[in-house]
């Protein structure tokens, strides 16, 4: 068999698990391919990002990824880091709507009501909102479209209330967009195809749930999330370190892909050519038109938009804290004159991320309406965040120390449509650019396990396309 040749651009987890599960299959098959790995910056791991300071592990990215989206964890078995697995601590959550504080009410599935009893007694919506909410059991189901935007779909079916101040917060922060730009169907489609089964998100939500095992009343619920001791970055290194050596070149950027007769050369910012067989882009749907400039389809990407997030994790004596809230943070309502998004109390969610004594608290900032807060300086940024912080907690002391991490034009926003753009990319590039894929938080999920499961989906594309 001849030998072939694979380049995985973009060094982030997407790519390293593209690469490491491209080398396993060779390996096992013992196949003459060759794996190249190249990534623009001077660092692996994308958004994963680790910080070690005086016993903190604070975490600029994700901090943890679902145990029910198996990828993740599969990884990490096939990695060898099995024993490093850590659950978040579980405890009460919350919502600030206006100045208070209510506890995310009992029974609820990502903001959607599931058991009626606990939102009828919830402090957080008017009876207004509440009647209106209601309304889901009667109201008859959308007809059937292509797609529509969350904002749309829920506010049909809840109200302005609902979804305001519950929904929108939960589930427009895991993409970090405004929920009336997002689309339904490349977000959480199941939601669509419960309202066409069963008329309302409430009962059908009751009907397709699993039912939950009643927890002992002296076990502490467990948690659905998992991370590694070390924190994530843990799972980068262990990828770097496994894969072959020489596979991996850093600071080096792709300027241009051409298809010649049999493969691409694909020029690399360092001047060389690298000729390659089959190619997976994991990278940023922006880099794409400058890429592949000959290609007019991918033009599609650049007006799909890119929002700006932040984050700032603080270091505290516990007793700094004057008034400790039981519970592992908050989101915050949409409606709300805070500038901060949402809250982690990271000592609290994960045991091991601070020393006993110490607290640290994770705030996020920069809504799609106030992306300002994004620029600011970091004095400026931790002002703000202590501002909002200390109307809630009264935190009588200045942070030991602060981490600001900016995510700048990093959040791709999946707006109306989606789907349908990018499978009109992909059918092109079938046609005009065999052996070349697609994969990363770009296209079809964000979270570490949808990102891992595109670089997997990557591999068995490039796999097959070789063989055949």
């Amino acid at each position: 068999m001849k030998s072939k040749n694979i380049l995985v651009v973009g060094g982030g987890i997407t790519g390293l698990a593209a690469a490491f599960y491209l080398q396993k299959h060779i390996k096992e098959h013992h196949l003459p391919y060759q794996v190249k790995l190249v990534e623009s910056s001077n660092r692996l791991g994308g958004k994963v990002q680790t910080v070690r300071r005086d016993g903190f592990t604070i975490e600029r990215g994700p901090d943890s990824f679902l145990e029910r989206k198996k990828s993740a964890v599969e990884l990490v078995e096939d990695l060898g880091l099995t024993d490093q697995l850590v659950r978040n601590g579980t405890g009460q959550s919350y919502i600030l709507v206006g100045k208070k504080l209510h506890k995310m009410p009992q029974g609820s599935f990502m903001g959607i009501p599931t058991q009626v009893r606990p939102f009828l007694f919830s402090g957080m919506f008017s009876l207004t909102g509440k009647l209106r909410a209601g309304m889901d059991f009667l109201i008859p189901k959308g007809k059937q479209v292509d797609d529509q935007s969350l904002g749309h779909f829920f506010r049909r079916r809840f109200g302005d209330e609902l979804v305001e101040n519950l929904i929108d917060p939960l589930l427009s922060g895991i993409y970090s967009g405004d929920m009336d730009e997002m689309s339904l169907m490349a977000t959480f489609p199941n939601f669509y195809h419960l309202e066409q089964k069963y008329g309302s998100l409430i009962k059908g939500l009751n009907k397709s749930m699993p039912k939950r095992k009643k927890t002992a009343k002296n076990k502490k619920k467990q948690g659905m999330f998992l991370s590694l001791k070390g924190g994530l970055e843990t799972l980068i290194n262990a990828l770097e370190t496994q894969l072959n050596p020489g596979t991996i070149q850093l600071q080096t950027a792709v300027d241009h892909i051409q298809k010649k007769d049999h493969g691409y050369h694909v020029l690399l910012s360092d001047g060389t050519v690298y000729r390659a067989d089959a190619v997976i882009m994991a990278t940023p749907h922006q880099t794409l038109s400058n890429i592949f400039s000959q290609y007019d389809f991918f033009n599609v990407f650049n007006d799909m938009p890119l929002n700006s997030v932040a984050n700032v994790a603080m270091a505290f004596d516990k007793k700094a804290i004057r008034k400790d809230i039981d519970g592992t943070g908050f989101v915050v309502s949409r409606n709300s004159k805070f500038r901060i998004t949402a809250c982690t109390w990271t000592h609290k969610k994960w045991p091991n991320a601070a020393p006993e004594d110490k607290a640290l608290i994770r705030c996020y900032v920069g809504r799609p309406d106030d992306p300002e807060a994004v620029d600011l300086s970091d004095e400026d940024m931790v002002k703000l965040v202590l501002k909002d912080l200390n109307k809630i907690m009264k935190i009588k002391n200045k942070p030991i120390f602060s981490v600001v991490t900016r995510w700048k034009n990093a959040m791709p926003q999946y707006t109306v449509g989606h789907i349908e753009r990018l499978a009109t990319v992909k059918q092109a590039m079938t046609e005009q650019l065999p052996g070349i894929y697609l994969a990363g938080s770009s296209y079809e999920g964000v979270g570490l396990p949808d990102c891992i499961d595109q670089g997997k989906q990557a591999v068995a594309n490039v796999l097959n396309y070789l063989r055949d």
